[in-house]
């Protein structure tokens, strides 16, 4: 029998998903199995849905060597940090991600990405002990796409990551917001509301309006900061946040954002190329704004954080409209 005592980061976590997280050895089928028929929870059977809380007793019904397989031996992958932190406490930390860098890991690149660097700058730190740790990792709960440079956020504990994933999911809570040049003088604020469908073949979206059947809503506020010589500096809010909305929006209502090869214009980025050696979007999240927040977090209501534009896209804005 092996006995497990849950810890405070693995607190409010549902049975099946705790099981699946540390036994990653171990078939979806196994471990419903185990569930059934070979674990107690302080005693008394549970079901998949069973919430764990901290201190609950799990025994598990199974030889030392069945258990010892079914973990999957971790593997810390250390990357150099080329990140900015932006603001950091006890509980979540949020860095500016660089140009060029996945924020997670994919099939092309399984080490050096924004999440593994944060991981080895927190190890370093002592804030992270993976040798104490049975399921949590410290992960971002925001996304950027690799040429999207910016603000990223990251739960340091069970507890707050949970809570962080809640406050990005629902309307209310934080507000973020990009910087962006786009071609065109853009005089009014934009408030655009449309809805969006994916092609997976082409990694494009295409906008449609609100009455078309399917796609997903997706809305978007463009607030022109600065207009010179075709151009607009452009505040962008995110209202929700979906696989590149800002550039499909913009570039759907005729004030596409330079240097985007998808979704821009192409005269446009012409110039900037040749003018600036800009050849990917110039869009960089630049700020986020706390309005509401769940507890652990409720210190940060009311906080705004912020992040400098990069030094080329810091460039390109000066040239254009200083």
């Amino acid at each position: 029998m092996i006995k497990l005592v849950i810890t405070e980061n693995e607190d409010m976590q549902r049975l099946d998903r705790f099981l699946k997280k540390y036994l990653r050895n171990a078939s979806l089928s196994y471990i419903y199995k185990l569930i059934r028929k070979d674990i107690k929870i302080n005693g008394k059977r549970g079901s998949a849905e069973t919430i764990l809380k901290q201190g609950d007793e799990l025994a598990l019904y199974i030889s030392e060597e069945n258990f010892e397989s079914l973990k999957e031996k971790k593997k810390t992958q250390r990357a150099k940090k080329q990140f900015n932190i932006a603001y950091e406490d006890e509980n979540i930390i949020i860095v500016e991600k660089p140009f060029g860098l996945l924020t997670h890991g994919d099939s092309s690149e399984k080490k050096n990405h924004l999440a593994n660097q944060v991981i080895s700058y927190l190890i370093e730190k002592g804030d992270y002990r993976p040798d104490r740790e049975r399921t949590f990792v410290p992960s971002p709960v925001n996304r950027l796409d690799r040429n999207t440079t910016g603000l990223v956020i990251f739960g340091k504990n069970s507890r707050s990551l949970q809570t962080l994933n809640l406050m990005i999911r629902e309307k209310g809570y934080i507000s973020k917001y990009y910087l962006t040049v786009v071609a065109g003088e853009l005089e009014e604020e934009l408030i655009l509301k449309d809805k969006m469908e994916k092609d997976n073949n082409k990694n494009m979206v295409k906008v449609m309006p609100m009455e078309e059947e399917g796609g997903k809503v997706i809305e978007t506020i463009a607030r022109p900061i600065l207009s010179k010589n075709g151009f607009t500096l452009v505040e962008v809010e995110l209202v929700t946040g979906r696989t590149h909305q800002i550039r499909a929006h913009l570039g759907g209502a005729g004030y596409p954002v330079i240097g985007d090869t998808k979704y821009g214009d192409l005269s446009a980025n012409r110039q900037i190329e040749k003018r600036f050696g800009l050849t990917t979007q110039f869009l960089h999240a630049y700020k986020l704004s706390f309005h509401e927040a769940e507890a652990p977090l409720q210190y940060m209501i009311g906080k705004e954080i912020e992040g400098k534009l990069p030094q080329n896209l810091e460039k390109i804005r000066h040239e254009l409209f200083d």
